[in-house]
């Protein structure tokens, strides 16, 4: 968590101390009050961009101020239920999510390998040094669960390559020279100030808001994906027969958020990353969380100078392992054996997480998976024609909504059928109502010629719902229900549309029949 906080803090344009602080506010209320156990929130990088250049503009108070404000979105969205909508984010995202974060991860890693002053690879016995730990650290993480798993195997890198670095005296760079020293100065000095920050929310609210709103706006959304999106990953990987509430998961990162702004800090979110180092440890419980942030707290004031002799390699190696296992290896097996479009939208999101935002890639792809999945959904409506008598039948099959109303109004012969012609929706499910009007403009098209149409098998509320829409039924558009053979269903339409219709009934068994009082006297007389 240090390494990425500091990391964090420097892309936001405020000191390394301020995105410690903030992982220590955020990761406590959001694993004490969140929807899932094993998370590990904190300053994240995703939410981090966003405020750049709020605070290149108006300095680190409005930043405070409007992570404040986010986190008050966020705790509204919990209320309000809104994080049930990352149900509706497919599959395909999450394996782009993930691939583009482990190369995002990845990336941010490639810096620590460069000079800060020239901007090249370090060369010599520094860059020696850093490959060669980095390395290590990486063998270590993998090989140590395999000695003993009492000890989380990350830890014990880190004191591994502390220990190494201080013995032989090796040039690597540790925390205290990426950060400062005054950052690990340690003492009560280091504890931030509580209050709201400093911006003019009573002489100017107006002005105040409208430049707030947007950047906490967004930051509250990109938080939430990222979080929720890191709880259902990690609902996946602790098979402990419970799911995350995320509901819960928006108030606590709400609530994390709020603190964070209210001691200065720069707000964050659920990290994939130290998540996955989390679960991989075996730390899925919610003391996890609450005691990463007490010994981050702690070690801030306490053993800050400590803190800050870790070299920078151990923890670069540790991060690349987090990569490794966060990235979906098993999509890029599966790419040529799945659908294109699901191929394309793991490589959208993949591209938009690492170029763009986590965000912006989600809605992305999920706007591209729903409307691949219409389109697919568009050309899987059918009907089998036959005559009875004088009347003429067809028998739908498939789906009915927005994407198919042009297709289905294409099955039927209407210049060239008789008087009467039955559409029979056994196998057809009407959805919406696109499909709603798509049925009455069929009937109308019949009207106009003097024929009738007689729709069998519908649902209940979708036969009121036809009927409430016209008013009343016209003459020449007939619903013939069948109680015992109609399906069930509801249809997508908005409430004040369903405020008279009455909810679909199942359809009642047949009654057995009652035995009459002659059956009964003539039972009395055999007896």
């Amino acid at each position: 968590m240090i390494p990425e906080s500091i990391a964090f803090a420097f892309v936001a344009g405020v000191t390394p101390i301020v995105g410690l602080w903030s992982a220590v506010a955020v990761g406590f209320f959001a694993a004490s009050f969140g929807g899932r156990a094993g998370i590990a929130s904190g300053a994240a990088g995703s939410t981090a961009v966003v405020m750049v250049s709020l605070v290149a503009k108006y300095g680190t108070s409005y930043l405070s101020a409007a992570v404040i404000l986010a986190g008050l979105f966020q705790i509204a969205a919990g209320i309000l239920g809104w994080g049930k909508f990352i149900k509706l984010v497919p599959h395909p995202v999450m394996l782009g999510f993930v691939n583009g974060l482990a190369i995002v991860i990845g990336k941010a890693q490639l810096s620590h390998f460069m000079d800060p002053i020239t901007g090249a690879f370090l060369g010599g016995a520094r860059g020696a040094t850093m490959v060669g730990l980095t390395a290590l650290s990486m063998g270590l993480v993998k090989l140590l669960p395999r000695l003993t798993t009492a000890v989380p195997s990350s830890l014990l890198t880190v004191g591994i390559i502390t220990i190494i670095t201080k013995l032989f005296g090796l040039p690597a760079t540790t925390l205290m020279d990426m950060a400062g020293a005054e950052t690990f100065r340690g003492g009560l000095s280091m504890v931030p100030h509580f209050g709201i920050p400093a911006v003019p929310w009573l002489a100017a609210p107006l002005q105040t808001l409208a430049v707030l709103v947007p950047y906490a706006a967004t930051m509250a959304a990109v938080g939430l994906v990222e979080s929720l999106l890191t709880l259902q990953l990690v609902d996946g990987l602790v098979d402990d027969g419970t799911r995350g509430n995320t509901s819960k998961e928006c108030i606590g990162q709400g609530l994390g958020n709020i603190f964070s702004g209210l001691t200065g800090g720069m707000g964050g979110c659920a990290m994939i990353g130290q998540t996955q180092v989390n679960v991989q440890a075996g730390a899925t419980s919610r003391l996890a969380g609450i005691a990463m942030s007490i010994f981050l707290g702690v070690g801030i004031v306490a053993a800050a100078p400590l803190l800050g002799q870790v070299p920078i390699a151990a923890l670069v190696g540790i991060m690349f392992i987090v990569c490794e296992s966060t990235f979906a290896w098993s999509s890029l097996r599966v790419m040529r054996k799945i659908p294109r479009a699901d191929a394309v939208v793991i490589v959208l999101v993949s591209l938009v997480t690492v170029y763009k935002d986590l965000a912006v890639a989600v809605f992305a792809g999920t706007i591209l998976s729903a409307l691949s999945f219409a389109w697919k959904q568009s050309t899987n409506i059918s009907s089998s024609e036959s005559m009875d008598g004088a009347w003429k039948s067809y028998k739908l099959r498939g789906q009915l909504f927005f994407g198919t109303t042009q297709n289905f109004s294409e099955l039927f012969d209407v210049q060239e059928d008789p008087e009467d012609v039955i559409v029979d929706f056994a196998a057809c499910r009407v959805l919406d109502h696109s499909a709603l009007e798509a049925i009455n403009g069929l009937a109308a098209r019949y009207g106009e010629l003097g024929k009738r149409i007689h729709l069998r098998h519908l649902s209940s509320d979708c036969a009121g719902l036809l009927e409430r829409l016209n008013g009343s039924l016209p003459p020449y558009e007939f619903i013939e229900p069948d109680p015992l053979t109609d399906p069930v269903y509801e249809i997508a339409e908005s409430g004040s549309v369903y405020e008279k219709v009455p909810p679909p009934k199942p359809p009642s068994p047949p009654e057995e029949a009652q035995p009459s009082t002659v059956d009964n006297e003539l039972d009395e007389v055999a007896s």
